[in-house]
């Protein structure tokens, strides 16, 4: 619901409470015990963003999320509430939704390559100590001095091979690598592919701008990103991708300022993954890009048990606080809520650290930024309802979506072009071709000047030498190259 200022959240006193369209890209965060009602709230935010023109992403952490396809249905509760809160019009509707997902079973399938993860996020993702984390620096370099494309994970792999049997050629130029930390690289490599980053890695990669469109009516998408078995199995693969769109959008969007309404928003529900385990440069990398990201129009917008799971560099960025209850059961609890209530800008009709745990479901402590950018006094708040569907769509209605979206042919079928692997591969070939030429031409040469004492005898083909020293090869130390990977004669100097 969107009126001429912002977004409505809902009513405290019979005023209504408002999210500024203008302050949007000041980012936000929604916190809560689980079943308190924070998914309900991100639903209110991403239908009202996409009503006034906002793109949207959102990863849907339990599924629930799906419904804002379908138009929501009159319910007693739903009537009960809509009748404590003056929002005038109210009509039950759905969203333009796009569904995607990094598996390509409940969504367009979400592809990225090698080379546009980077380094430091790659290193990232496989948790690499910092020698490890040298080495696929070096790699990256490598393939940029030789020309070639980093795609897919069997392009990163072969090239790691190669570095690893001919180290001591490359020390000089990329520094020491050593056995074991390629070793270890591959055997990270081999359990990301086990939770099924081979998916992910590969083209064609998604563009940008398919997650920034409008619908005919001018109303932002929605892009839903299925992440119910990714954030489980895959947390750090997870953790990851969200970071890489961030810097991507960072990278590519031009400066814009304090526009009136964002370009595009992000809600990141299950926050703590993003943060837990990281490294401290990866948090870094986190607070630099939601600190600077808001000056490119993007809002993030972070969902989260206790705000505590969020770094205070991060959770300084974050305008909008909105808090639904927390229980307090602990003295480490009872801590905890005291730090959040002190978060929030008093109001001096209430005391903010005792209603946190007293607060219903569907109810939230909410402040927000004014006209001017400052925090207003928080409100206890009255939840408006959704006018999309509360609850997921069934499998049979996304697999529709699905299949009529204008983006199903684009990303269905995976592309291979000629990358890393490919060029290892034919440089391998072309090298082993030439050491068995020139074991044949030595051959012959040494069949010619053979006397011959049987009067039977008869000179050897080409093809008969050709076929017999290959067959030596196989025994030989060109042999022995061979049963270890063509790639171990790449290049030679």
């Amino acid at each position: 619901m969107l009126d001429s200022k912002g977004i409505i959240l809902g009513a405290a006193d019979g005023k209504l409470v408002e999210q500024l369209a203008g302050q949007s890209n000041r980012h936000g965060l929604i916190a809560g015990a689980t079943g308190t009602g924070k998914t309900i709230t991100l639903q209110i935010l991403a239908e009202g963003f996409s009503k006034a023109g906002v793109p949207v992403f959102a990863a849907d952490i339990k599924g629930d999320l799906s419904g804002l396809a379908l138009s929501g249905s009159s319910h007693p509760k739903i009537t009960e509430r809509l009748n404590k809160i003056p929002l005038g019009e109210f009509n039950f509707q759905p969203n333009s939704v796009t569904f995607w997902d990094l598996f390509a079973k409940s969504g367009h399938p979400v592809r990225t390559t090698i080379s546009e993860m980077g380094p430091l996020l790659l290193s990232t993702l496989l948790e690499l100590n910092d020698n490890q984390t040298g080495v696929m620096y070096a790699c990256f370099k490598l393939a940029d001095d030789q020309g070639m494309l980093l795609l897919d994970l069997k392009d990163l792999r072969s090239l790691l091979v190669w570095m690893g049997e001919n180290a001591k050629e490359l020390r000089k130029e990329y520094g020491n690598i050593t056995t074991a930390s390629i070793g270890a690289i591959q055997r990270r490599l081999l359990v990301l592919e086990e939770q099924g980053a081979e998916q992910f890695f590969g083209e064609p990669a998604i563009e940008l701008a398919d997650l920034m469109r409008v619908d005919e009516d001018g109303c932002g998408m929605i892009n839903l990103l299925d992440a119910t078995v990714l954030s489980s199995q895959s947390p750090r693969l997870y953790s990851t991708f969200l970071l890489w769109l961030l810097s991507e959008l960072f990278e590519e969007l031009p400066e814009v300022g304090n526009p009136d309404k964002p370009k595009m928003v992000f809600f990141f529900d299950e926050a703590h993954l993003l943060f837990k385990n990281a490294p401290k440069v990866l948090v870094d990398k986190i607070e630099q890009v939601v600190r600077l990201i808001r000056s490119k129009g993007v809002g993030i917008y972070f969902i989260t048990q206790s705000p505590l799971d969020i770094p205070e560099e991060v959770l300084g960025q974050l305008g909008m606080k909105i808090q639904h209850a927390l229980r307090a059961f602990t003295p480490k609890d009872k801590k905890a809520v005291k730090l959040i209530a002190e978060a929030f800008r008093p109001n001096p009709e209430f005391d903010t650290q005792e209603v946190i745990t007293t607060l219903g479901t569907g109810e939230a402590l909410i402040s927000v930024l004014d006209e001017d950018g400052s925090p207003t006094p928080v409100e206890r708040t009255l939840v408006r309802p959704p006018e999309s569907k509360i609850g997921p769509a069934t499998k049979k209605v996304r697999n529709q979506f699905i299949a009529t979206s204008e983006l199903a042919s684009k990303y269905q079928e995976t592309i291979d072009r000629e990358s890393a692997y490919e060029t290892l591969i034919k440089r391998a070939e072309k090298k082993v071709q030439e050491e068995l030429e020139a074991e044949e031409l030595e051959n012959e040469e040494e069949s010619t000047k053979r006397k011959t004492k049987s009067s039977g005898s008869r000179r050897q083909t080409a093809t008969e030498a050709f076929f017999k020293s290959a067959m030596r090869a196989v025994g030989s130390s060109l042999g022995r190259r061979l049963v270890r990977g063509l790639l171990g004669s790449l290049l030679g100097k």
